[in-house]
This record gives structure tokens, C-alpha cells and sequence, in this order.
């Protein structure tokens, strides 16, 4: 999803998308179903020794928030969390990765991810399970642990119609930061980014170069 992004963005800007195993060319290796696992291999990932920023969308968000916590001694230059509640909120929704394959299947279409290539190919969607149930455990067991606020600026991102990641569930990742925090909605729904990333891409770009608040 992130690799195109490159042709979008200032050539100052390297998109290093990080392919977790369990789908991409990684799809062989066994997808990882605690947040120590992933967050080891998002974290091998991470160059610090030029100025960096971490992105995160749903997931991804909260992997971006815990490595950020990881490398406070070489922080990012602003995180961007996109399409997740601040990590202290209770999820609202009851968990979902423990259920059957069929039930999964269609509490995931209801939310608008699972594209119909996907859900007409069954043995495409049977590849692709697995890794989507180890992400809905990781995310569905995530238990924020209290910490002091990161030192870094952060700029949150969300749907304007997610009914995941609501505007009141937005606005308290100022909590987790000392710095400046910007909120900032899109139209659509929790895959807002992936309708039309030109809007969302312009004001990543702001943030990197912006001076905080």
C-alpha cells in the first residue's frame, strides 16, 4: 500500500515501507501474533542514523507509537498515527480475532476491508486470513502500559466517517506527547488513505518540514 507513495512525495522524502511476514513476499513466514514480534521486526526496520518519521495507519498506528517509546534516545522528527483511538482509550468494539473464519470474513467486509477480489477468491482469502486474525490479536490484546509522553510531535489522522477511530478518540493523543499535536480528518471511512492519498500525503509532507506549535 505505501511502496507507490514514493511517486507522490518530494524526492528529499524515502518511503520505507516495512512488510511484516505473513503477506507481501513475506507470506511464507509465520505471521506474528504478539506485539513484542511484530514491534521487533518494525524496529529492525528503523534507520535512525538520518532524520526519520514513523507512519502507522489502524495497527500500524499503535506499532508506530510503541517504537517511537523504544527509540526515545534517537526520536523520530514527528510520528504519524493514523485511523486508531489514543492508545490509553478502551476499544469499544468486541474482539473479533477469535472468531470462525466465515463470521471474520464478514465482520471484516462490513468494515470495508476486504476487497471483492479478495472475498471472490476463496483460496486467496484463505491465504490471506491468517495474517489478518495475528493483526486482530495483536491489536484486539493491546494493553497500554503508562510511560512519560514522547518527546517527538505528532500529527494524528482519521476518517471522517470511521466509526473505529471517532473525533473524540482522536484528540486525546495529545496525552502522549509533549510537543505539538494536530488532528486532522479526511473524508471517508477507516481505508480513508487508501481512496485518494494525494490530500493526506500533501499534509504529511507539511508536517515534516512545519516547525511545532
Amino acid at each position: 500500500m505505501y511502496a507507490p507513495w514514493s511517486a507522490l512525495l518530494p524526492e528529499r522524502v524515502q518511503v520505507c515501507p516495512v512488510q511484516l511476514p505473513g503477506r507481501g513476499d513475506r507470506v511464507q513466514e509465520r505471521a506474528r501474533r504478539t506485539l513484542p514480534e511484530v514491534l521487533d521486526v518494525v524496529l529492525d526496520a528503523v534507520d535512525t542514523r538520518e532524520p526519520y518519521a514513523l507512519f502507522g495507519h489502524s495497527l500500524g498506528a499503535l506499532l508506530a507509537f510503541e517504537a517511537a517509546d523504544r527509540l526515545r534516545e534517537r526520536p523520530p522528527v514527528r510520528l504519524f498515527a493514523s485511523g486508531h483511538r489514543a492508545p490509553h482509550l478502551p476499544d469499544r468494539e468486541r474482539p473479533i480475532h477469535h472468531l470462525p473464519d466465515e463470521e471474520l470474513v464478514a465482520r471484516l467486509a462490513d468494515l470495508g476491508g476486504m476487497p471483492k477480489v479478495v472475498l471472490n477468491h476463496p483460496e486467496f482469502l484463505r491465504m490471506l486470513l491468517p495474517a489478518m486474525r495475528a493483526d486482530l490479536t495483536v491489536s484486539e490484546t493491546y494493553r497500554y502500559r503508562n510511560r512519560p509522553a514522547l518527546e517527538c510531535p505528532v500529527s494524528v489522522f482519521g476518517g471522517s466517517e470511521d466509526p473505529t477511530a471517532v473525533r473524540d478518540e482522536l484528540v486525546p493523543w495529545h496525552r502522549h506527547t509533549t510537543r505539538d499535536c494536530r488532528i486532522t480528518q479526511f473524508p471517508g471511512n477507516h481505508f480513508y488513505l487508501t481512496t485518494e492519498p494525494r490530500p493526506v500525503l500533501a499534509v504529511l509532507v507539511a508536517g515534516l518540514v512545519a516547525e511545532p506549535r
